[in-house]
């Protein structure tokens, strides 16, 4: 059986692929507010969100805001492209600085490691199920998941939230 012990007790303690399929270990965010998203380049809430999360990022990544993006395609097809042609979609329409990550399988038995972690730190309201693109996840300083948003809640709402974790010592 397993124990307690083997389950990951941080967000820190991942490792995940970027955009161009290096190894990122999410250890260098100690210290950092986390808001870790799917994102889709073809949603209908796709324009609302990068230009909200490009907001936010511009506004505190200087306090300790990252957001890590992990695209994902299992939503009506939204995310179609290449990890180039993603990236290239959201940081020159959307001026997205903060990275964004290799394409991930958020539900279903190829879920992320990651993905499979925040789930089960944070069900939802309707089963552990991630709905639909943009799903939010905050994480605090400590790598733990604080709070999780419907994709319908625009990131610039859960700012208040963002500063009440970014104050926290």
């Amino acid at each position: 059986m397993a124990t307690q012990s083997n389950q990951p007790q941080s967000i820190h303690e991942f490792t995940v692929k970027d955009v161009k399929g290096n190894d990122v270990n999410l250890g260098i965010y100690k210290g950092k507010v986390l808001l870790i998203v799917n994102v889709a380049s073809q949603c209908g809430l796709t324009t609302s969100n990068y230009t909200e999360l490009a907001q936010l990022y511009e506004k505190y990544k200087n306090q300790g805001l990252e957001i890590l993006a992990f695209p994902c395609n299992q939503f009506g097809s939204q995310e179609p492209g290449t990890n180039e042609e993603i990236q290239q979609f959201a940081c020159t329409r959307f001026k997205a600085e903060y990275p964004i990550f290799d394409k991930v399988e958020v539900n279903g038995s190829n879920t992320a490691p990651i993905y499979k972690y925040l789930k089960s730190a944070k069900g939802s309201l309707f089963g552990d199920n991630i709905k639909w693109n943009f799903s939010k996840f905050l994480v605090d300083k400590e790598g733990n998941v604080v709070d999780r948003y419907a994709p319908t809640t625009s990131p610039l709402s859960i700012e208040k939230d963002i500063k009440k974790f970014l104050e926290k010592a």
